[in-house]
């Protein structure tokens, strides 16, 4: 499926999840179809996943389309060149995280979010998690950093912590 097909039927399956949310089915098993559930599966994004998303978009405004399809594209092209389409089938703990006030180089929520952005990009993410959540998108704001190029950092650090820690020091004027 070429770029343009996947990203317009997305915006379909999103725009048909912001319809449900307005006629009250607001909850991630109610608000998408199956033929939804088995495109958004073959693209690496699980309807909860979705549902967040749309759910805070359309609660507190902090979200757009443009934000969600750019989180969902990178997920996308790990799950396809990296993970070869193909889930881990593992689900991390909540309390596998690092916890909120854990701290690296005096960053509370840094360990946390680096964590979260692994979590997402294998696709491992508990249902009461959400990369991109109420305290993620202050955090990454406050230096200037947005959910995707985070995500991105992620990716192209591997498993090197100290890259993601640098970047986000030197994007908010602290290195």
């Amino acid at each position: 499926m070429s770029t343009n097909e996947w990203q317009k039927q997305f915006r379909h399956v999103y725009d048909r999840g912001v319809a449900a949310w307005h006629e009250g089915r607001r909850l991630p098993d109610r608000m998408f179809a199956g033929s939804d559930l088995a495109f958004l599966s073959s693209i690496g994004c699980t309807a909860q996943e979705l549902f967040d998303f749309v759910d805070d978009e359309l609660r507190y405004g902090d979200f757009d389309f443009a934000t969600t399809l750019a989180v969902t594209a990178i997920r996308r092209d790990y799950f396809l060149n990296v993970m070869k389409g193909k889930a881990t089938g593992r689900t991390v703990t909540m309390a596998s995280l690092p916890a909120k006030t854990a701290a690296v180089d005096s960053i509370a929520w840094l360990p946390r979010l680096i964590v979260k952005a692994r979590v997402k990009l294998r696709g491992e993410m508990p249902a009461d998690l959400m990369y991109g959540c109420a305290g993620d998108r202050p955090f990454l704001r406050e230096r200037k950093m947005d959910l995707p190029s985070f995500l991105k950092l992620a990716w192209d650090s591997g498993d090197d912590d100290r890259l993601i820690i640098d970047a986000v020091k030197k994007s908010a004027g602290l290195k």
